[in-house]
């Protein structure tokens, strides 16, 4: 049975059986081959929070090899794993250090993810890889192929996922609390780098930078200060902007409540789009067909300054980001990322529901590639999903303002033919999914 098969079939027989959106693939992990029983992690870009995702790797095993394309990343990380073997190009540590890595994480800029982390899971590597999965819908939905094919353990680093608190207000908004959904607004503080910029000028390349690694499946072009190592998630070309960047936090409680997988339409109204860097601001329309849960609803995504009505949340101040499911009988208001705490306004004061606890995020992992249950943010039944609902409305951006259509089952978009290569983006310099 092909993998395409098999998870059109699961996703049929889930919905048909009312299960809760973020069920696991029945299928078991591989489990280690480590003879000490020792995990041993290859990390995937070591900066930023590539540190932490390092340090958490280092929590349940052994970190064996660390990559960064900066030199000076990579050595300051060395100072914290002296016995971890240091490369600037992950494919080479794969190749190298295959025999000793069980586990990867994958932290880098956003068009890295899809060619890193396909190519570890091909190894039969289990994987750890950062928001929002991928660079485009195309690569997230292989990289959910890939880990049914291959049978490994895999999670995406939205780490809320295991908030108990969220996952309680999801679990409240599915039972009945506000009634039946209507619609949902998300909003962020993002963006917090520049976007709506023209294309940098060249500078010569820092000596500690190797720029075509960094560079990777992306076309050319001349470095430029701005975009490493933090400034790219503005540019269409590496990043996927403030909805790519926040998008699979603080969407995770309405997709998780709502099933909010395949929106059929999307529309954006922005700011003007230069295509070379996002927008820096844009309100995002996404319709949602009915499931046998709930009826169809919206959604709309506001970020660079934009707001919900405030009239949908009167005599209150609606935080920097944060969420608003809005049902027929009552609210409920989260402010922050995460989707935890949060108000029920209105309602029918329902308190009380089970809901699957989570041991923690990282602890969701290692129990999955020791052959227990998988993560809940798993990339085949979860964080693909979820992910591609997200960076569907750059989809959206890039149509500037036309209503776009979307067949999730060929991923093909109607009234966009235009932004194809937002869907399925040629990869540059051998590198592929």
């Amino acid at each position: 049975m092909s993998s395409r098969k098999s998870r059109r079939d699961f996703l049929k027989t889930a919905a048909a059986a009312g299960l809760a959106v973020w069920v696991s693939n029945g299928s078991q992990a591989q489990t280690s081959t480590s003879p000490n029983e020792q995990l041993g992690f290859g990390c995937i870009g070591v900066g930023g929070k590539g540190d932490s995702d390092t340090s958490d790797a280092a929590r349940f095993g052994k970190v064996v090899a660390i990559c960064d394309v900066d030199d000076n990343t990579l050595a300051k990380a060395a100072l914290k794993y002296p016995n971890a073997r240091k490369f600037n190009d992950y494919r080479k540590m794969l190749e190298t250090m295959n025999k000793d890595i069980d586990a990867v994480t994958v932290s880098i800029p956003d068009h890295n993810h899809a060619p890193a982390a396909a190519m570890a899971m091909r190894m039969g590597k289990h994987c750890f890889c950062q928001k929002p999965l991928a660079h485009s819908v195309s690569e997230i939905r292989r990289l959910g192929e890939i880990a049914l094919e291959m049978k490994v353990a895999t999670e995406m680093g939205n780490q809320g996922t295991a908030d108990n608190s969220m996952r309680k207000n999801a679990a409240l908004v599915r039972a009945g609390a506000i009634g039946t959904p209507l619609e949902v607004h998300v909003w962020t503080n993002r963006p917090i780098w520049p976007q709506g910029i023209p294309r940098p000028a060249s500078a010569p390349v820092p000596p500690t930078l190797h720029w075509a690694l960094w560079l990777g499946p992306a076309p050319n072009r001349p470095f430029a200060p701005g975009y490493h190592p933090f400034a790219w998630r503005g540019f269409w070309d590496f990043g996927t902007g403030a909805l790519g960047d926040m998008g699979c936090h603080t969407v995770n409680l309405p997709f998780m409540a709502l099933d909010l997988r395949n929106p059929v339409t999307m529309r954006a109204e922005s700011s003007a789009d230069n295509r070379e860097s996002y927008p820096k601001s844009s309100v995002i329309h996404y319709q949602f067909a009915a499931t046998d849960t709930r009826p169809p609803v919206t959604m709309t995504w506001y970020d660079g300054g934009n707001l919900p009505p405030q009239d949908l949340l009167p005599g209150q101040k609606y935080s920097d980001s944060g969420s608003l499911i809005i049902g027929e009988k009552g609210k409920l208001y989260t402010p922050g990322d995460y989707g935890g705490g949060g108000t029920f306004i209105g309602g029918t004061g329902m308190t009380d529901v089970a809901f699957d606890e989570s041991p923690g995020h990282w602890e969701e992992f290692i129990r999955a590639i020791k052959g227990g249950k998988p993560a809940t943010s798993n990339f085949p039944y979860y964080a693909g999903p979820l992910a591609e609902t997200v960076v569907l409305g750059n989809l959206a951006v890039w149509a500037a303002g036309r209503m776009v259509g979307w067949d999730a089952a060929n991923m093909r978009a109607h009234n966009a033919p235009d932004a194809n290569h937002i869907i399925r983006p040629q990869l540059h310099h051998g590198y592929r999914v």
